[in-house]
């Protein structure tokens, strides 16, 4: 189990939920973004399972206080949401993570929904970030202005489920066009018959077991061949 912690940045302080890996030795690190539900036990969950794969995990809490399971609160909370603040404070998080004596490493960052979108974004906006994966993210890129350009080197994982168009949804294609002409590298991932979300295990009538453990490994596979 993990705790919540505070950090800050630009005047501001934010919070977030920290998992570290027993045994006390250094790790590499990964950020969690959530979906539109915000904080809620399945993020914290997720970073847990970093922390018990060998990662320190944070979770940023990008809407303080704001968790719900409404679906209509989760889309008025998500609309309302300043995207370059939460680009500030991800990448916060990551000056926060390299900062702390658990970790030695690179940085990745998952997300999910929205947060898709925000951990593919979030390697544009801190150098300290080298690996991103995103799960089913809400594309093309309203509201967010990704500087491409700051991918070289790095490498993005998007998890595409079939509701969403899979791979060759047009916001999809574009990541992965810019990704690539920047000298990053990119790939690709469809899961057959998936819905959104699918790997949200408290969404029993979206979670598909087979797609949530491929798209888990190969999410580790990439962290672990990229942050040391």
């Amino acid at each position: 189990m993990g705790q919540m912690v505070s950090y800050r940045h630009d005047g501001t302080t934010s919070e977030g939920y920290l998992a570290l890996p027993s045994g006390g030795a250094t790790s590499p690190a990964v950020i969690v973004i959530q979906e539109r539900w915000g904080l809620v036990p399945h993020i914290a969950s997720v970073a847990d399972r970093f922390a018990e794969a060998g990662f320190v995990a944070l979770a940023p809490d990008l809407r303080p206080g704001a968790a719900t399971v409404d679906a209509d609160e989760a889309k008025h909370l998500m609309t309302a949401s300043r995207m370059d603040d939460a680009a500030a404070d991800i990448a916060a998080a990551a000056d926060y993570l390299a900062s702390r004596p658990e970790v030695a490493g690179g940085v990745g960052c998952a997300g999910f929904c929205a947060g898709g979108s925000l951990a593919l974004w979030s390697a544009t906006v801190s150098d300290r970030i080298v690996a991103t994966a995103g799960f089913y993210p809400v594309l093309p890129w309203t509201r967010m202005r990704p500087e491409w350009g700051d991918y070289a080197g790095k490498t993005a994982v998007i998890h595409c489920s079939e509701t969403d168009g899979t791979s060759a949804a047009e916001g999809v294609q574009t990541a992965r066009q810019a990704i690539e002409s920047a000298g990053g590298t990119c790939v690709l991932h469809d899961y057959p018959g998936t819905a959104h979300s699918f790997f949200n295990d408290d969404r029993p009538e979206v979670f598909d077991q087979w797609a949530a453990a491929s798209a888990w490994a190969r999410t580790l596979e990439l962290f672990r061949g990229r942050l040391g």
